[in-house]
């Protein structure tokens, strides 16, 4: 019994488990594992040394954009939407156009009273040249009174003496001093109108300055009434898109309401990163940035073009004010704005899209940034 249940020794041999031998392949793939694991290890460090030191990254990152909401600065009825949502538009496109009748018509006023103005003006005028004509006259008026009162002067002196000698009559000498008198009454009244027509000239200038501010006050009033009306027309600002549409037509709107929105194009956009203050010491302006957007992660380049002049907190509704209870220390963030490089394909950028941005603080930023690129530079292969 005990014979049969022996083993044959060759059997033995034959049935011995696989797994005998693996201790021995483990111990002769030791040293290419080994190998491997240095050689990673040194591409990394290097890697690190040369390129990933000099890199600040972060992930709270954010397209922005000049957004301009336009309203209306008059009051008045939506005549027409001219444009839709999302369109692209030019600078100075026509947006909305209000009714603008009314307007009109204050228009049509301020031109008309502008022009009664001017009216006056140019009556006051003509009266000033007739005034001086008058002042004319009068002075010549007063020459000729000199002159007759010098010639009836001279006739009362002459038969004065011969009626005294006995040579001429009492009757001619009583008749030109008669005459000489009237004479002398004729100087004094064209004196005393020329005085007249003189004095009237600075009331017709004091008129024209009178006129010429009335003048003044229509043109302003017409210059008001025609911006009135270029308003009844809201332009776009610049060129770029359209949205945010809450104007409808036939509605009563006022100054103030918002109607509708501008957005920049992708051309005018930039991306603020807000970094953590730890990771400023290094960062300067025109350093180059590697921005990764995440609608489809799509890669675009840029750089810093300036760091905000206070923290993200200081410029909240409520800044803290840590003078106050306990205190935690917190890591504050500042806003880095990011310029878009040109030439480049940013058709998907929108304003307020998350973005993942890279600043390269490199002495040399067209160096390798790749592991195996860092690792040829560093042995002379590149």
């Amino acid at each position: 019994m005990n014979a049969s249940t022996k083993t044959p020794p060759d059997q033995t041999r034959l049935t011995a488990p696989p797994e005998a031998n693996k201790p021995s392949r483990l111990r002769r793939l030791r040293p290419f594992l080994l190998l491997a694991l240095l050689v990673g290890s040194g591409l990394t460090a290097n890697w690190w040394f040369k390129v990933g030191r000099h890199m600040e990254s972060t992930d709270n990152a954010y397209v922005q954009g000049d957004i301009v909401l336009l309203g209306p600065r008059i009051e008045g009825d939506v005549a027409a939407i001219l444009v839709t949502d999302n369109q692209r538009v030019e600078e100075g496109q026509p947006l909305i156009r209000l009714e603008d009748r009314d307007w009109l018509a204050r228009r049509d006023a301020a031109a008309a009273a502008l022009a009664q103005a001017e009216a006056g003006i140019a009556t006051i005028r003509a009266q000033i040249g007739q005034q001086q004509a008058q002042i004319a006259s009068a002075d010549a008026q007063v020459t000729q009174a000199e002159a007759e009162r010098i010639r009836a002067t001279a006739d009362a002196s002459r038969y004065g003496t011969l009626a005294q000698s006995g040579f001429g009559s009492r009757e001619n000498a009583d008749r030109t001093l008669a005459d000489r008198r009237k004479a002398e009454a004729s100087v004094t009244a064209a004196q005393a109108s020329a005085a007249a027509a003189r004095a009237a000239l600075p009331v017709l200038e004091g008129q024209l300055a009178t006129a010429g501010g009335r003048r003044s006050e229509a043109a302003a009033q017409l210059a008001l009434a025609e911006s009135n009306l270029a308003y009844t027309v809201i332009r776009a600002p610049f060129s770029g898109i359209v949205g945010n549409r809450s104007g409808q037509q036939g509605a009563h709107v006022r100054p103030g309401q918002n109607l509708i929105a501008v957005a920049p194009p992708p051309e005018r956009q930039w991306v603020v990163a807000n970094f953590k203050e730890t990771q400023l010491h290094r960062m300067r302006p025109g350093q180059p940035v590697h921005i990764t957007v995440d609608v489809g992660g799509h890669e675009l380049h840029g750089h810093v073009e300036s760091v905000a002049p206070a923290t993200g907190a200081l410029f909240s509704l409520l800044p803290p004010e840590n003078a106050t209870g306990n205190f935690t220390k917190i890591v504050q963030r500042v806003p880095v704005r990011i310029a878009l490089d040109a030439g480049q394909d940013a058709s998907l950028l929108r304003p307020g899209l998350s973005v993942e941005a890279e600043v390269d603080m490199r002495a040399d930023p067209a160096a390798p940034r790749g592991l195996l690129g860092a690792a040829a530079a560093t042995l002379g292969l590149r």
